[in-house]
C-alpha cells in the first residue's frame, strides 16, 4: 500500500521539469495558432459584451463596464486555457498517444508526470491571462502596475483549474464525457462567479454557491487590483485557490495509479 502511494507522488522536486519541457517543445511548433485559439473566446467577450453592453449598463462598482469585464476575463482566460489543455491535450497524451506510458518507462513516477502536466497547463493559463491583462492595460482599462500584482494570481488560478480538470480526466472513460464538465461546471461558473456581472445581483442562494467557486475567488483577487483598490479577504481567497490546486492533485494522482498501474 505504501509503495503504491509513493509511486503516485513526485519522486523529487525537479523531475516534473522534464515533462514540462517536453510539452513546451511540442507546443512551440503550433504556438501562434494555439494562443490565437485560447485568446479568441475572452477577447470576444471583452470587446463584444464590453463595448455593446457597456453602452447600456454604464458604470459598475465605480468603473466602466468594460474595465469591470476585463478583470473578469483575465481570470476566465486562465480558467479556460488550463481546463482545455488538460481535458483534451493531457487526456490524449495519457490515453491515446502513449506519451505517459513511454515516460513511465523512465525514472519518472506517475506523480512527476501529473505535476509536470499541471505545471504546463498552468503555464498556458499564465500566458493567456497575462495577455488579456496587458491588453486591458494598453487600452486604459487597468493600470500597468496592476498587471504585475495579478501575475501570481493568474498562475495560481491556472494551476487550480488544471488540477480540477486532471481529476475529471482521471475518471472519464472517453472524450465524450468532457462536454458534461464544460456545460455543467465551467459555463455556469463563468456566469455565477462575477466575471460578467456582479455577484451581488444574483439571488442569495447563487451568491452562496459562487462563494465556493475557484473562479469567484480568483476574480475577487484580480478585479480590485485592476480597478485600483484594495481587495477584501485576500488570505481567504488565496487559501481557497491553493486548496483547489492541491487536493485534486493528490486525488487525481491516486486515481491515475489505479487506472494505469493495474
Amino acid at each position: 500500500m505504501g509503495e503504491r502511494f509513493a509511486a503516485a507522488l513526485p519522486a523529487n522536486a525537479w523531475n516534473w521539469i522534464a515533462v514540462w519541457r517536453r510539452n513546451h517543445l511540442a507546443w512551440k511548433k503550433v504556438a501562434f495558432a494555439s494562443m490565437l485559439g485560447t485568446l479568441a473566446d475572452p477577447m470576444i467577450y471583452l470587446f463584444g459584451l464590453g463595448t455593446g453592453l457597456g453602452l447600456l449598463v454604464g458604470r459598475i462598482e465605480g468603473a466602466s463596464y468594460i474595465a469591470f469585464l476585463a478583470a473578469g476575463m483575465v481570470a476566465t482566460s486562465a480558467m479556460t486555457a488550463s481546463t482545455f489543455e488538460t481535458i483534451y491535450a493531457v487526456f490524449g497524451r495519457m490515453r491515446d498517444q502513449g506519451t505517459w506510458e513511454a515516460m513511465l518507462h523512465t525514472q519518472l513516477t506517475l506523480g512527476d508526470i501529473v505535476l509536470g502536466e499541471l505545471t504546463w497547463a498552468a503555464t498556458k493559463a499564465f500566458l493567456a491571462g497575462t495577455t488579456i491583462a496587458i491588453v486591458a492595460a494598453a487600452l486604459g482599462y487597468a493600470a500597468w502596475t496592476s498587471v504585475l500584482y495579478v501575475l501570481p494570481v493568474i498562475a495560481l488560478t491556472g494551476f487550480a483549474f488544471a488540477s480540477l480538470a486532471m481529476l475529471v480526466i482521471a475518471l472519464a472513460p472517453s472524450y465524450h464525457y468532457f462536454i458534461f464538465y464544460q456545460t455543467l461546471v465551467i459555463t455556469p461558473m463563468l456566469f455565477l462567479s462575477g466575471a460578467v456581472f456582479p455577484v451581488g445581483q444574483l439571488p442569495g442562494v447563487f451568491q452562496q454557491i459562487a462563494a465556493f467557486s475557484p473562479l469567484a475567488n480568483s476574480i475577487d483577487l484580480i478585479r480590485p487590483v485592476m480597478l485600483g483598490r484594495l481587495g477584501d479577504n485576500v488570505g481567504l481567497h488565496i487559501g481557497a485557490l491553493c486548496m483547489f490546486a492541491v487536493l485534486p492533485f493528490f486525488l487525481s494522482a491516486g486515481l491515475f495509479h489505479r487506472r494505469l498501474m493495474r
